[in-house]
């Protein structure tokens, strides 16, 4: 490789987990989100970006186009019948905090059921705008409508996910994609992506046992909480229930989750649960890679 082609590389590695996160809910499996995102890199490598301002959504735009040209090949030959989603490959980096949302597939299953039905463009449109909040004017080139008229496959998509009962499964994933860009934030030491996935008016509360272990009973402001999210970088992914958090654990037992509550695409409050008998009582499920 050359040094430009070095470059490249590295400046591609920074978006690969949210590229193959966006091609796995796409198209539902691990070897063509694999495929879908090694096709990208192909592109990438053989374009001039120099001028592009906004890399990241250059290359949004060019894996979605791929997985629209994967989904529209999938029509024209028989698939085989899909018991239960397939398991991803397991030599992603455990660092990669975005592949929670492939990894947990109890938030999706339901949900990817219901992707399967709808044509290409819907699942695209539907995928790219509810889960992942890309605009539909950045949406639209990719599946060759209007705004308007993709706001309508959306639209329909969303319909049918909600009329199969596929909604809550929706939210979640939803929720899931936007904790793991906390996660990810607060591992890197990113201030800046913080601030972009915390509402405004965002409260940290802590209950007596987290107070005790230096956390501020009440926080309030994206700057504070976002602050205190460094605390953050050693929690690992889990479950309550069915809903995505995050937990620190210490010699193997859990000492705190944080739980969040999600409104219209940001993260308006975090709770830090330290008490044991409501921590037994909240049971948080590890997130198996």
């Amino acid at each position: 490789m050359t040094t430009s082609d070095d470059s490249k590389a590295a400046t591609f590695e920074r978006f690969r987990a949210r590229l193959r996160t966006i091609a796995y809910r796409i198209l539902g499996s691990p070897d063509d989100a694999d495929d879908a995102v090694q096709e990208t890199w192909i592109r990438y490598q053989r374009s001039n970006t120099d001028e592009v301002d906004n890399l990241g959504g250059w290359l949004t735009t060019v894996v979605s186009r791929v997985c629209l040209n994967f989904l529209e090949s999938r029509r024209t030959r028989p698939q085989p019948v899909r018991e239960e989603l397939a398991e991803p490959h397991e030599d992603h980096p455990e660092s990669d905090p975005e592949e929670v949302v492939i990894l947990a597939d109890s938030l999706g299953h339901a949900l990817q059921v219901v992707l399967d039905t709808l044509n290409p463009a819907e699942r695209v449109a539907f995928v790219l705008h509810d889960i992942f909040s890309v605009p539909f004017d950045e949406i639209a080139p990719i599946v060759d409508r209007t705004p308007a008229a993709t706001r309508k496959l959306a639209s329909r998509a969303r319909a049918s996910v909600r009329d199969r009962g596929a909604e809550r499964q929706a939210d979640r994933v939803r929720q899931a994609v936007l904790i793991d860009a906390f996660l990810a934030a607060a591992r890197n030491g990113d201030f800046e992506a913080l601030l972009a996935v915390l509402d405004p008016d965002v409260e940290l509360r802590a209950d007596e046992r987290a107070v005790s272990l230096g956390a501020a009973s009440l926080s309030r402001g994206a700057t504070k909480v976002a602050d205190f999210a460094r605390y953050a970088r050693g929690a690992t992914p889990v479950l309550l229930g069915d809903a995505p958090a995050v937990a620190w654990y210490v010699g193997g037992r859990v000492r705190i989750v944080y739980a969040f509550t999600v409104e219209a695409g940001r993260i308006t409050a975090i709770d830090l649960i330290g008490d044991p008998d409501q921590l037994a009582a909240l049971d948080p499920t590890p997130i198996e890679r």
